[in-house]
Order: C-alpha cells, then structure tokens, then sequence
C-alpha cells in the first residue's frame, strides 16, 4: 500500500522521491565550510541591498525560502526586520545561527520543506528566495507560488534570485518535459526573462534584471548569471 497513488499528494510525493535532491544531500553541502562556493560568503545579494536602500520597500516581517547560512536573513534582521527563515539542510541552519549569535541578532531560523512546514497566512511585508526557486522541480511550482501568495500580506512583494538558462554557474535549458524524461533537475533550471513573467503572471513585475557582478572587496553578493526579480502581491 505505501507506494500505491490514490490522491493527488501521492502523485506529488512520488514525483519529489524521483527528482529531488535529499535532505542529506544538502545536509553535506554545507558541512565543510571551506569549500569555495560563492554564496557562502557573509555578504547580503546586491538586489536586496538595492531593495532595501533604493525602493524602500517596507520589510517590517520578512520570510526567506532556502536561507542557506543566514547572509541575506541577518542583512535584514540589522535593519530591524522580523525575520523567518527556511532552509532544508540543519548543517546551514546550524551555522546561520553560529552567525545570528556571533552579530547577537534574533532570526528565528526553520529546519524543514516547505511545502510541509506550518507558515502563518497574510503575515509578511517581503518574502525572499535566494537560490532556492531553481531547485523546485515543475511539479512543485502550483504549490511554490501557493505559499508565497499566502504568506503575503496584501501588496507584499515577492523577490528572488534564480539561474540564467545557460549562465556561467548553471541553468539547464532544458524543458520542463525533459525533467521527468530525464528524471534530472541536471543541478538547477534556467530560465528567461519571459518564463519569469508567465510563471509569475499572477504577481504584479516590478522589475527583473540581471545580477550585477561584485567584486569580492564590495560588501555585497552579486553573479552574473543570475536573474533578480522582484514582484508584488495583486
């Protein structure tokens, strides 16, 4: 009986056990420290930066998707933002609050999916995804923009980061047939500005642009590669 399909959620949960990456996976990624991945650095993406100083966007309750170490949660959290942050690996939950104690900042990180973690409906100003949207696999994307639109307050936005279709650091152009032919997610999917916008069509754009590069002397995170796209709630 356990691998029998007789609900929607069941076709869901057999699709993720084919595609997605596990916990444990993710749980490794993040245990050596050392590794020379980009975004382990302790520094805010250069979009929310912009976000925050440029269009003042108001952020009084923040919750971030796949926060990793904390750098973009702790950003916010200086600023005076109530911060929730989600991740599925305890290896970058346990070092984002490694770096929440050192800077004596409250972030109230999560352990969890999620998409089966309870999140408060019409809570947040802002939610954030850095990196994490690219990793959710076709299938997922209803239940994805499903929680965003319901953690939102009325005229929230909603801003992420996400691999350009083919850029420097990833982005599979493939399609999203091909995911389940291939049964791959080939590390990521890459997307254009056009798909963006179709699969965000319920959102208002308030702009998508490309990830300015920064230089690793500059006291914030930006690839090029990478999309920045910021939307609002209708």
């Amino acid at each position: 009986m356990k691998e029998t399909i007789r609900t929607q959620d069941d076709i869901l949960n057999m699709l993720d056990a084919l595609l997605r990456e596990p916990t444990a996976f993710w749980d490794s990624f993040y245990e050596d420290r050392t590794k020379r991945i980009p975004f382990f650095v302790d520094k805010p993406d250069e979009n929310l930066v912009a976000y925050v100083e440029q269009r003042q966007l108001p952020l009084t309750r923040v919750l971030e998707l796949g926060s990793g170490p904390g750098r973009n949660a702790l950003y916010l959290a200086e600023r005076g933002s109530q911060v929730d942050a989600i991740d599925l690996a305890q290896s970058s939950i346990d070092w984002a609050n490694e770096r929440a104690n050192e800077r004596q900042l409250d972030v109230r990180f999560r352990q969890g999916n999620l998409f089966e973690l309870s999140i408060e409906d019409g809570a947040y100003d802002f939610v954030y995804d850095s990196g994490c949207f690219h990793h959710i696999a076709p299938h997922r994307r209803h239940d994805y923009i499903r929680v965003v639109t319901e953690a939102l307050r009325p005229g929230g936005c909603f801003a992420l980061t996400c691999f350009v279709e083919g850029g420097q650091y990833g982005g599979s152009d493939m399609t999203d047939w091909d995911v389940y032919r291939q049964r791959s997610l080939q590390g990521g999917l890459g997307f254009t500005e056009d798909k963006l916008r179709s699969i965000f069509d319920t959102f208002d754009v308030l702009e998508i642009r490309l990830m300015q590069e920064a230089a690793p002397t500059d006291p914030v995170f930006g690839l090029s590669g990478l999309w920045t796209a910021l939307f609002q709630k209708r």
